[in-house]
């Protein structure tokens, strides 16, 4: 059995979802501190045919915050999120599959959400239930709360044996901070995905690579983004 722990992202890119679909169970990280400048209040579209960061207005962000206890400006929020709905209106419109993922998003958007880590896993769950994606999630705070403390490493080890998983699946921007040997060492057997992110269709005038599943979304049909996200290899 595979499990795969990571930060919620906001809508985040194609490689996350091949990850969610490389294991059995994926855990949303929200117990450890917000990273100002990543990946879990923003990401980008294309705008204006330029690739746009899109970034959601939280209260006093910090790194010495969990991510979970990130809450978003609700002053701020509510005209930001009519100024987003819009700008994806004016640049997507027009994007053959506009109508069901727009619904989408602005299903999310308009949610009840307090916390960035919420709204955040919405998004993703969200996705995952329109790209028929099985995998089961978990989120840290509510199963693993006792496991705060340990080293990241042994953090992560704890969990997958806690759920008496035998393999641990990280994308490869982790490289620098894992040590496969390690986790052998404890009983687990730990594997980066190679993904592939193959070029579609978009309306900037050169392939931007990397854009929110948003983008994706729009110019794909669920066969195609199906097909896409299996184009993985574990190393």
């Amino acid at each position: 059995m595979k499990l795969a722990i990571m930060q919620p992202y906001l809508f985040p890119y194609l490689g996350y979802f091949q990850l969610i679909h490389a294991v059995d169970t994926f855990v949303f990280y929200d117990d450890v501190d917000f990273i100002k400048g990543g990946w879990i209040n923003r990401n980008r579209l294309i705008f204006n045919k330029e690739s746009h960061y899109f970034t959601i207005p939280l209260h006093k962000q910090s790194s010495f915050t969990l991510i979970k206890n990130t809450l978003i400006n609700n002053r701020l929020y509510e005209k930001w999120k009519t100024k987003f709905l819009k700008s994806v209106k004016q640049n997507y419109s027009k994007a053959p599959y506009f109508d069901p993922v727009y619904s989408l998003i602005e299903q999310v958007f308009t949610s009840d959400h307090e916390s960035i880590s919420t709204l955040a896993i919405d998004s993703v769950t969200r996705v995952c239930k329109y790209l028929d994606i099985d995998t089961s999630f978990e989120i840290s705070s509510q199963k693993y709360g006792h496991t705060i403390g340990y080293e990241k490493a042994d953090r992560l080890i704890a969990i997958a044996k806690e759920k008496d998983y035998s393999e641990y699946i990280n994308l490869a921007g982790g490289k620098n901070l894992y040590d496969p040997a390690y986790f052998k060492s404890k009983g687990v057997h730990f594997s980066f995905i190679d993904h592939e992110l193959l070029p579609y269709p978009q309306f900037s005038d050169t392939f931007e690579s990397g854009l929110s599943i948003i983008d994706v979304l729009m110019f794909n049909s669920l066969k195609e983004i199906q097909s896409q996200i299996k184009k993985y290899k574990l190393i």
